[in-house]
């Protein structure tokens, strides 16, 4: 059997169902987040507001420096969710096995659906019910989707990042060692910041620099080096995973003593949120959600969070956004006994928009 899998992205989702709901938005830069006169962060922002660098986890008041135009909302996660959820069921009607990644974005396996003599028949099989799917969602929800279509997940996902908003791209068998090529390293999945850093140095800029080269790239990566050349000539064997094994990455500390001292609880953090960045890329994923937890001396327990449209990995954004709830909320006004920092809404971590030679 051939395999076919989809990757279906929304396209700026939180922004869009703004500018759907309210058409005075539509065509403007929206940015879904908190107004920038108040200690904020931008959630999610629309392509119009991303021509100005605006992207989630910025301060809003840095959206608003680089955006005057820039018009604010505040975000509505439950109406996000539940329109999350009608696409949903839009695209569980195709009859694929569906791994959901995030609100907005899953991978299909529609290779039982699109069986022909050839793989190149396969793929041409899949076009049309890619486009029937697209076409779904934007008469009844209103909404636009970007699919990439291929043999496994990696170029899948690679196919959405090519053309959005509203595309749809296919990568060949034929053509994907090609279309690899000039990409960035950066764009192979599991290349985060710091292994992009190493093989810059050591002259691997591009993905096809990783093709050509002649090294054992476990002396550059470790035990990640053989899949990664096989992740260049576009191979992955990965399966689509339907259940929910891991949700949430956290860790927490309880203090000797009650403290109130920002220099420990910011070191608390740091600390915390550099386990997490180490945890999260281990399983190559992103985390949508941060949230910190306090506990007082007499052990009365809370926690806030907030949610971003764009995954996170850098341990930098999430300490920031942990930082930004303990003072939004105003959690250390006494003493904490114990501190802690989790991450959950777990997917994928996104990929650089592509630039194709």
């Amino acid at each position: 059997m051939f395999r076919i899998i989809f990757h279906l992205d929304m396209d700026a989702f939180y922004a869009s169902v703004e500018q759907r709901d309210d058409p005075s938005l539509r065509g403007r830069p929206v940015i879904v987040g908190a107004s920038p006169n108040q200690r904020g962060v931008v959630c999610a922002a629309s392509y119009e507001a991303r021509k100005f660098g605006v992207r989630s986890a910025l301060p809003s008041a840095t959206a608003a420096r680089l955006c005057p135009a820039g018009v604010f909302v505040r975000p509505r996660m439950d109406h996000y969710r539940e329109e999350s959820r009608r696409i949903m069921e839009i695209v569980g009607q195709t009859g694929a096995l569906v791994e959901l990644m995030s609100i907005d974005e899953a991978y299909l396996d529609m290779s039982g659906i699109c069986q022909a003599e050839t793989m190149a028949g396969s793929l041409q099989k899949a076009l049309p019910l890619a486009r029937q799917l697209k076409q779904r969602i934007q008469t009844e929800r209103n909404l636009t989707a970007t699919i990439g279509i291929a043999s496994n997940k990696l170029l899948a996902k690679i196919a959405s990042d090519h053309q959005k908003p509203d595309g749809l791209t296919v990568i060949t068998e034929e053509e994907k060692v090609a279309f690899l090529r000039p990409l960035p390293v950066r764009t192979m999945y599991g290349v985060g910041k710091v292994t992009e850093q190493v093989l810059h140095q050591a002259g691997l800029a591009t993905v096809g620099d990783l093709q050509d080269y002649t090294g054992d790239l476990r002396a550059l990566v470790g035990s990640y080096g053989p899949k990664l050349k096989r992740f260049a000539f576009g191979e992955d064997d990965r399966p689509l995973e339907t259940g929910d094994e891991i949700k949430s990455i956290s860790g927490e500390e309880t203090f000797l003593q009650d403290t109130d001292d920002r220099k420990i609880l910011r070191r608390c953090l740091r600390e915390q949120a550099d386990d997490i960045e180490k945890r999260l890329k281990h399983r190559h994923l992103g985390a949508h959600t941060v949230q910190v937890k306090v506990r007082y001396s007499d052990f009365s327990t809370l926690t806030r969070q907030v949610s971003m449209e764009e995954p996170m990995v850098e341990a930098g954004a999430i300490y920031r956004l942990a930082c930004f709830l303990l003072a939004r909320e105003k959690l250390v006004h006494r003493p904490l006994r114990l501190l802690g920092l989790g991450v959950s809404n777990l997917r994928e971590p996104a990929t650089q928009q592509l630039v194709l030679l």
